[in-house]
C-alpha cells in the first residue's frame, strides 16, 4: 500500500480547502467530523476512520488506512459491532472504488477469507454490495 504517505498531516491540509468551524448549533456527528479532519491521520482510531468513510469524507486517505486495518483483521470491532469498518468501506460508491482497484483487490481477497458466519453477520448489518 504505497498510499500511506503523510500520515503526519491531516486532512485538512491534504484534501483542502481547510474546512471551517463547524456551525451552531451542530450534531455531535459535525462536530467529530470537522475534529478528526484536523487530526494526523497516524492518529486516526478504527473508529475515527469508520466515522470518515461512513461520512464519504477525505476518501483518497482515509481508505488506504482502513484497508490496511481490514486486511488483517476484517471482522474488527471499530465503534459499534464486529465488522462495521469493514461495512462501512464495502459500502463506498463504486465511482469511490473505481479509483483504488489495488485497495478493492485487497480487500476482496480479505473478504473471501470471511465465514459464513461472518458474511451472514454483515449482511444482517448492512446492504449487500459487491462483495457478497
Amino acid at each position: 500500500m504505497t498510499r500511506l504517505l503523510h500520515l503526519d498531516r491531516t486532512l485538512d491540509e491534504l484534501d483542502g480547502p481547510a474546512w471551517p468551524p463547524p456551525p451552531s448549533p451542530t450534531t455531535a456527528l459535525v462536530t467529530k467530523v470537522h475534529a478528526l479532519r484536523r487530526t494526523r491521520l497516524g492518529e486516526l482510531t478504527p473508529a475515527d476512520l469508520r466515522t470518515l468513510t461512513g461520512q464519504g469524507v477525505g476518501l483518497p486517505y482515509v481508505l488506504p488506512l482502513a484497508v490496511r486495518l481490514l486486511v488483517e483483521d476484517p471482522m474488527l470491532d471499530a465503534y459499534f459491532y464486529p465488522g462495521d469498518l469493514l461495512l462501512a468501506v464495502l459500502t463506498s460508491s463504486d465511482d469511490t472504488w473505481a479509483l483504488f482497484p489495488d485497495l478493492r483487490e485487497e480487500l476482496t481477497a480479505a473478504v473471501a477469507d470471511l465465514t459464513e458466519e461472518d458474511r451472514a453477520e454483515l449482511r444482517a448489518c448492512g446492504p449487500a454490495g459487491w462483495w457478497t
